[in-house]
């Protein structure tokens, strides 16, 4: 079995997409995807945030390992 035997399947065809935002639409309501949108933005910013402010930390932590030896 090849990689791509085990990625294709799980990829959405058109029609399968179309159904799905459907179903969403459905249940949710138009009115809740912006604000579904605009947390997930949200959360990606945070998350963004929070990664560079581990590397930051992660290079201090470094420089003051280098500078003690």
């Amino acid at each position: 079995m090849t990689i791509t035997n085990l990625v294709v399947p799980a990829m959405l065809s058109g029609g399968e997409l179309i159904a799905v935002i459907v179903v969403i639409l459905i249940l949710f309501g138009a009115s809740a995807i912006p604000r579904f949108a605009r947390s997930l933005g949200k959360a990606k910013s945070e998350f963004e945030k929070g990664l560079k402010e581990g590397q930051e930390s992660s290079s201090k932590d470094e420089d003051k390992k280098d500078s003690e030896q």
